[in-house]
């Protein structure tokens, strides 16, 4: 994979700092403002970045790049992946995907004419530990509860209080616990149950966006309750629970270090399956490896994914009357 990167905010911060260790990804190239620049060259300096651009048309012109990884705030997600796309290259877009289905569903349709790989970047589908959480699923017996909680308060909650308007709590730039933190849990759900059958989002709406809010996704015989909010705070933590026993991850689901697994009658025991210790590792591990394999089918699958989280996304915000972009 010859990478660029769209972006120099810090997911790119975190992402260089494992990217040594995947040798097979070359950092042709980073794009971003002018006011950039200096970021941009303190991470060309320190990862042997070759270019650094801030003509988004001239970085989709050059030749030695094959696929761009869009890590721009989320309501320009939409357009960058559009353009990579159109010029013939390779997407990996940060999360969430898009605003709304709409918007996916012409990504796809666009990468599938021109055959390329479009994957929404999403950590949590790609590690091993949730690979095994699915794994020991059966373990629990019937799945009754799932519950989420992802509660941070957000520092720039502070400046929204006092009238200024960051992106993360904008609605025109696709801010809101929900696309922010929830989108996490939302994923991590819809991998292991699936497409609901109903959705409510009761949102704590200020301004047009929700600071906080529980999502409930209603599941025949299962119910679930994903928990995110910006505006306070609370333990992260997230439960699987079974007639036969239970799952409790520690920590946000998108990092999932290890769980707890607790059968009925039995001793607690943990269990880390992980193969790396950066949450972003396996994904791009798989990415490079789609990629170079031009394996269409896999993409097909996680694209079936991503648009079933998309899904419940459009109910959530519909339901909550929470309007994006």
């Amino acid at each position: 994979m010859k990478l660029a990167i769209f972006g120099a905010g810090m997911i790119v911060k975190d992402f260089l700092t494992m990217i040594d260790d995947l040798p097979e990804i070359e950092l042709t190239a980073i794009m971003g403002v002018e006011n950039d620049l200096p970021t941009m060259k303190e991470f060309q300096k320190e990862h042997s970045i070759k270019k650094i651009y801030t003509d988004v048309n001239e970085c989709l012109k050059d030749p030695e790049i094959d696929t761009v990884y869009v890590t721009l705030p989320n309501f320009l997600h939409f357009r960058f992946a559009k353009l990579a796309l159109q010029a013939g290259k390779n997407v990996i877009c940060e999360k969430p995907f898009t605003l709304n289905s709409e918007q996916l569903l012409e990504l796809k349709k666009l990468a599938e004419e021109k055959q390329l790989i479009l994957v929404e970047a999403i950590t949590n589908q790609y590690l091993s530990n949730y690979q095994s959480v699915k794994d020991d699923l059966s373990q629990l017996g019937k799945i009754k509860v799932i519950e989420c909680n992802y509660s941070q308060y957000s520092h720039r909650y502070d400046a929204f209080k006092a009238g200024k308007i960051l992106p993360v709590f904008d609605p025109k730039k696709g801010g809101g616990a929900l696309m922010d933190l929830n989108i996490y849990n939302i994923h991590f759900v819809v991998g292991i149950m699936g497409k609901p059958q109903a959705v409510h989002y009761y949102a704590n709406v200020e301004r047009g966006i929700d600071t906080s809010g529980i999502l409930v996704l209603d599941y025949p015989g299962t119910k679930v309750v994903c928990i995110a909010a910006k505006d306070c705070a609370a333990k992260v933590t997230s439960t699987i629970q079974g007639d036969e026993g239970s799952i409790t991850v520690d920590g946000p689901v998108n990092v999932l270090s290890d769980y707890t697994e607790t059968l009925n009658g039995q001793s607690a025991t943990k269990v880390d399956k992980k193969v790396h210790q950066h949450r972003m590792f396996e994904e791009f591990k798989t990415f490079n490896q789609m990629i170079t394999e031009h394996d269409l089918r896999e993409v097909a699958k996680r694209m079936e994914h991503s648009l079933a989280v998309m899904g419940v996304v459009d109910v959530a915000l519909a339901d909550s009357k929470i309007k994006l972009g």
